[in-house]
């Protein structure tokens, strides 16, 4: 009998401490995000065209951007490996060319990728070896290394999510990107 008012005791503070985690709810949130708009539209700057800064040139740098990176080349990684294959040897090369005359004027993000087996942690870790791999290959052919960044996304990044040896294999990889 006494267990069961113990367990009954238990159970009702329980159920009265979970009454009351009900979410609140920040009324003032319209607000801040009204004040927000307002402080937005206070510090919009409104560019002048014979300052030199015309929205086509915006738009070109960003194309050109758009279009380098499309020419750089992912290179691909065996399973649970961080080693560069002759293959992507090749293509490193290529992409630091690409880095050091025409995308000279940006800066380069390497994004290590990984497929679905492991634990995150683990793909993490791999991923940011991958990276490191390829940046220092990309140091080794000439690159500014102060110009380089790295990021592991692990397995969350995948190109493809079909079961296959083939799909786990593209997802083996480190992008590179151009950062202004």
């Amino acid at each position: 009998m006494k267990k069961v008012l113990v367990y009954s005791s238990v159970v009702l503070m329980l159920l009265a401490g979970c009454s009351s985690k009900t979410p609140a709810i920040d009324e003032t949130q319209g607000a801040d995000s009204s004040q927000m708009e307002s402080a937005a539209d206070a510090d919009t700057v409104v560019v002048d065209e014979n300052a030199g800064v015309s929205d086509s040139t915006i738009e070109l740098g960003e194309e050109t951007m758009s279009a380098l990176e499309r020419q750089m080349l992912s290179i691909y990684f065996a399973f649970d490996k961080f080693d560069i294959s002759m293959e992507a040897s090749t293509k490193l090369q290529t992409n630091a060319a690409l880095m050091q005359n025409k995308a000279a004027a940006f800066n380069i993000k390497i994004e290590g990728n990984c497929d679905e087996w492991g634990s995150d942690e683990y793909n993490f870790a791999l991923g940011l070896k991958r990276a490191k791999a390829a940046k220092d290959a990309l140091v080794a052919e000439g690159v500014n290394a102060e110009r380089i960044s790295m990021v592991s996304y692990g397995e969350s990044n995948p190109v493809c999510v079909e079961k296959t040896q083939e799909c786990w294999a593209k997802n083996r990889r480190d992008d590179f990107k151009l950062l202004p």
